[in-house]
């Protein structure tokens, strides 16, 4: 069920709070679009998105439909529901400011207005301020709608095809979330000009886990974060 829609400008930053039970869809509006975004319990935020478990416990390098996005507490923050692109990216990090000038040059909003080029490192860390976090915060990042491959010798590069128009990912939250998101490059761009994506965002109301559950029952380690949710919510 859809609630609310909006939209992410290109190299824009947002944050919001999503309840358990909620759902977010991202919604690729210009193709080959980047969703930078971090996840922290907003009960106590110490608790973060943790890359190398949701990684390493799926046992998977990408991320898309039927995986679950870990905490480093053991717990589940969200699911992929739905995933039309079906590869994204949570190993390389974000766009710096020296990534950007060296690549298209620096702008800055006082000169150049809403033609300035933003990295995703300083768009998330507007984002923390807003509550009481800062850069010691960070943690590794999911980039929506990007792939990365390795060549031969083990080096990583953006796949040159990437999301096209339309594309979307729904993630089921499974824990009150607290959800920062940008919409700045990915590091490993190439693109001739400053990339400027336009993402479109939709809130609803998730249907309920079901026994026979896609992400539930995609690995015995999914169950076991399922299991630590439950407690983690006994009598609330």
């Amino acid at each position: 069920m859809q609630n609310y829609t909006t939209e992410l400008a290109p190299g824009g930053h947002w944050s919001l709070e999503l309840r358990r039970g909620t759902q977010l869809t991202l919604r690729d509006l210009s193709g080959a679009s980047n969703v930078g975004m971090l996840f922290y319990n907003p009960r106590n935020l110490l608790e973060r998105y943790n890359a190398p478990d949701t990684l390493k416990c799926q046992h998977t390098f990408k991320l898309t439909q039927g995986h679950c996005l870990y905490s480093d507490m053991g717990r589940i923050f969200a699911s992929i529901t739905s995933d039309s692109f079906g590869w994204h990216d949570t190993v390389c990090g974000n766009s710096h400011a020296s990534h950007i000038a060296e690549k298209w040059g620096a702008r800055d909003y006082q000169t150049d207005r809403n033609d300035w080029h933003q990295n995703g490192y300083d768009a998330f860390l507007v984002e923390l301020a807003k509550y009481g976090l800062g850069a010691a915060d960070m943690a590794a990042n999911l980039n929506w709608f990007s792939k990365v491959m390795t060549d031969a010798e083990g080096n990583m590069a953006l796949a040159p095809s990437g999301s096209n128009i339309g594309d979307t990912v729904t993630l089921r939250f499974e824990m009150d979330t607290l959800v920062l998101l940008h919409s700045c490059p990915h590091p490993y761009s190439k693109a001739e000009t400053y990339p400027k994506h336009r993402i479109g965002i939709e809130l609803g109301l998730a249907a309920a886990v079901a026994e026979d559950d896609e992400c539930l029952n995609h690995c015995p380690e999914n169950a076991r974060g399922f299991a630590n949710n439950a407690l983690y919510y006994l009598g609330a």
